[in-house]
C-alpha cells in the first residue's frame, strides 16, 4: 500500500503534538510538588509572623510585681500618677498610654553619720543606724513628691537634723553614761518626722560614738587623777588604822605591866620566876628541835638564886658531822 505525501505529512505532525502534549504532561507532574512544599512553606511563615505580633502584643501588655514590692499606674490620658497601689503577681495595662512604676517595699537599713557638737561644746562623731521602709498605702503621693530615690533625699536630711538637736542637749559624759536614753529620744523624734515623708522606722539605734582627742586626753588625765586620789584616800585610811593599832596595843601594854606591878605587890618575885620558867620552856623546845646541837648541864652544890655555895655552869654545844 502506498502513502500519499500530504498523509506522510499528517502523521509527522500529529506524532509531533502527541510528544509535545506527552512532554508537558512529564513537566507539569515534575512541578506539582515543588508547589505544594511552596504553599505549606508560605502557609507556615504568615502563621509565625502572625505568632510574633501576638506574643509581642501580649507581652506589651502584661507586667509582674514581684514578692516584696508594689507598683504604681502612670497613665497619660487620666492625669498621670493613679491613686491606687498594685500588689504582688501578674496584671494587665495598656502600652504606650500606662507604665508601671516598681517600688520596694521591704525593711532595708541605712547608717547615718553625723559630727556634732554636745552641750559643753564638745566634738563627737556618732553614727546612727535605722530600719526604715515606705507607707505602702502613701506610695502614689510619695512617688509624685519624692521619685524613686526617696530614701536618698529624705534620710541624711532628718536624721543629722534630729542627731544635732538631740545631742546638743547633753554634755559629753552624759552621752555615755545615757546612751539608752539618747538613743530613745532620737527614735522618737526621727518617728515623728518620718511621717512627714511618709516612711516608717523599724529600729533606730546608736552604733559608733567618739570624741576629739582632746577630749579623749582630757578624760584619761581625768580617769589617772580619780585613781590617785582613791589611791591616796586608801594610803590615808590605812595610816589611820595603824595609828589605831599602836594606840591600841600601847593601851594594852600598859594595862599588862599595871596588872603585873599589882601582881608583884601582893605575891612578890613569884610571877617573874613563872614567866622564867615558861621563857625556859620555849627556849629548851626551840632547842630540841635543832639537830645538832648537845645540852651538857653542869653541876653544883648550890641552886639558883642561892647564897650558900657556887654554881655550876651548864655547856651547850653544837656539833658539826
Amino acid at each position: 500500500r502506498f502513502w500519499v505525501p500530504h498523509q506522510i505529512k499528517f502523521l509527522v505532525a500529529s506524532n509531533t503534538v502527541l510528544t509535545q502534549v506527552v512532554n508537558n504532561l512529564h513537566s507539569r507532574k515534575s512541578q506539582y510538588p515543588k508547589m505544594a512544599a511552596q504553599n505549606v512553606l508560605n502557609r507556615l511563615g504568615s502563621m509565625s509572623g502572625a505568632l510574633a505580633v501576638g506574643a509581642f502584643t501580649v507581652n506589651s501588655c502584661l507586667y509582674n510585681v514581684d514578692g516584696g514590692e508594689r507598683a504604681v499606674m502612670f497613665d497619660t490620658l487620666r492625669g498621670g500618677i493613679l491613686p491606687d497601689v498594685i500588689g504582688e503577681g501578674t496584671h494587665f495595662m495598656v502600652p504606650v498610654i500606662q507604665r508601671p512604676v516598681i517600688m520596694d517595699i521591704r525593711t532595708k537599713p541605712r547608717e547615718i553619720p553625723s559630727v556634732t557638737g554636745t552641750k559643753d561644746l564638745q566634738m563627737v562623731n556618732i553614727k546612727l543606724r535605722v530600719l526604715w521602709r515606705p507607707v505602702e498605702e502613701e506610695l502614689p503621693r510619695l512617688y509624685r513628691e519624692l521619685g524613686v530615690d526617696f530614701d536618698e533625699r529624705v534620710l541624711p536630711s532628718i536624721g543629722n537634723e534630729v542627731l544635732k538637736a538631740i545631742v546638743a542637749q547633753y554634755n559629753a559624759e552624759e552621752l555615755l553614761s545615757k546612751r539608752a536614753e539618747v538613743s530613745a529620744r532620737i527614735k522618737d523624734e526621727m518617728m515623728k518626722r518620718a511621717k512627714m515623708f511618709h516612711l516608717k522606722f523599724d529600729d533606730v539605734a546608736i552604733t559608733h560614738l567618739t570624741f576629739g582627742i582632746e577630749f579623749m586626753k582630757a578624760i584619761e588625765s581625768k580617769q589617772v587623777a580619780s585613781q590617785e586620789a582613791e589611791r591616796q584616800q586608801w594610803v590615808v585610811k590605812k595610816a589611820e588604822q595603824e595609828r589605831i593599832a599602836s594606840v591600841t596595843r600601847a593601851e594594852g601594854e600598859a594595862e599588862a605591866a599595871t596588872i603585873i606591878t599589882k601582881a608583884m605587890e601582893k605575891t612578890g618575885n613569884g610571877i617573874i620566876e613563872v614567866r622564867r620558867i615558861d621563857a625556859a620552856k620555849e627556849i629548851a623546845a626551840k632547842l630540841a628541835r635543832g639537830r645538832n646541837i648537845v645540852y651538857l648541864p653542869g653541876g653544883g652544890s648550890g641552886t639558883s638564886g642561892g647564897t650558900g655555895g657556887g654554881s655550876g655552869s651548864n655547856l651547850l654545844l653544837q656539833v658539826d658531822k
